[in-house]
């Protein structure tokens, strides 16, 4: 069973890295013409400069596992990373349906410290376990979603539109491209 640690109605002010693909579900949810399109694709810009600035507020440039919110405004939680996918997917759609060069700038300032702090000298990428450590010590592990999922973000972000439809093509949860049937 699950339990959870927070009493019933108490607010927990805490956002997870994972919860940074909520961006890209509501911008493409905008892209089908009704009402609401536009609060939508305003509310995904928030949550993604809220996603950004998980990156942007460390000494490595890179996202902690999650933040806390508090009267000082955004800390680190738990601080290792993972390589995880969901901020930069959720930047690959906001470019997409926006075109606003900041989703590349940004994307381009993420994969730069991504090369920077979790690259190893004998290939391949690894966690950190410290966002604010420069010198963090790396987890000795590349999940498997680095390759399959974030560096495929980074390099839709990057390439021609053409390189992959989205009129055409369905990106799942595992970032796989498949053609849509209808």
């Amino acid at each position: 069973l699950f339990r959870s640690r927070t009493p019933p109605g108490r607010i927990k002010h805490k956002m997870d890295h994972l919860a940074c693909f909520a961006p890209a579900m509501l911008a493409f949810g905008a892209q089908d013409g009704h009402k609401h399109d536009a609060q939508y694709m305003a509310l995904a810009a928030r949550i993604c400069e809220t996603c950004m600035a998980m990156y942007t507020r460390t000494r490595t440039g890179l996202a902690p596992e999650f933040v806390r919110f508090g009267a000082n405004g955004m800390s680190v939680g738990a601080g290792h990373n993972l390589l995880r996918p969901e901020a930069i997917e959720a930047i690959f759609y906001m470019w997409r349906f926006t075109k606003q060069p900041k989703y590349r700038e940004w994307g381009w300032k993420m994969f730069l410290g991504f090369e920077k702090y979790t690259k190893v000298p004998s290939g391949g990428y690894s966690g950190i376990k410290n966002v604010n450590q420069e010198s963090s010590a790396k987890d000795d592990t590349m999940q498997t979603f680095w390759i399959a999922e974030s560096l495929k973000y980074f390099l839709l972000l990057f390439s021609d539109d053409s390189a992959l439809d989205l009129t055409t093509h369905t990106i799942n949860t595992e970032a796989h491209p498949m053609r849509n049937l209808s």
